[in-house]
């Protein structure tokens, strides 16, 4: 998805390092899009809630609050379960895009002027 600079490579320009963090920003907002939009779905499918319900469980869900609503029917708990279960594994997932260039551009530096500093062998 990303090619990130090798450490015997410069860092890469300010103008491209915001390109790759708009990049970054563009793809954690869709993974929540999709998300969102697929627990919207099975709350609607499974326990038949209204959209606004069912906007309201999965945005609590994915963000980690837990649902609003308690869950009627078998079915039901089972999607929620399942959902609350993605949503965690998904929060690591989106974290780890976002603050990943990051986290290379800082060690990169480091790295980069350690080098920079000892010679490079």
């Amino acid at each position: 998805m990303f090619h990130f600079e090798h450490r015997d490579e410069p860092l890469i320009p300010k103008v491209a390092f915001m390109r790759r963090m708009g990049h970054s920003i563009f793809v954690v907002c869709l993974l929540i899009g999709l998300s969102l939009a697929a627990g919207m779905l099975g709350y609607r499918r499974f326990e038949g809630l209204p959209w606004t319900d069912a906007f309201l469980n999965a945005s609590m869900i994915l963000g980690g609050m837990g649902p609003v609503d308690a869950m009627k029917t078998e079915a039901g708990k089972i999607f929620a379960g399942l959902y609350a279960l993605y949503s965690g594994l998904a929060f690591l997932v989106l974290a780890g895009l976002l603050f990943g260039p990051v986290a290379h551009r800082i060690l990169h530096r480091f790295h980069y002027e350690a080098d920079e500093e000892g010679g490079k062998s």
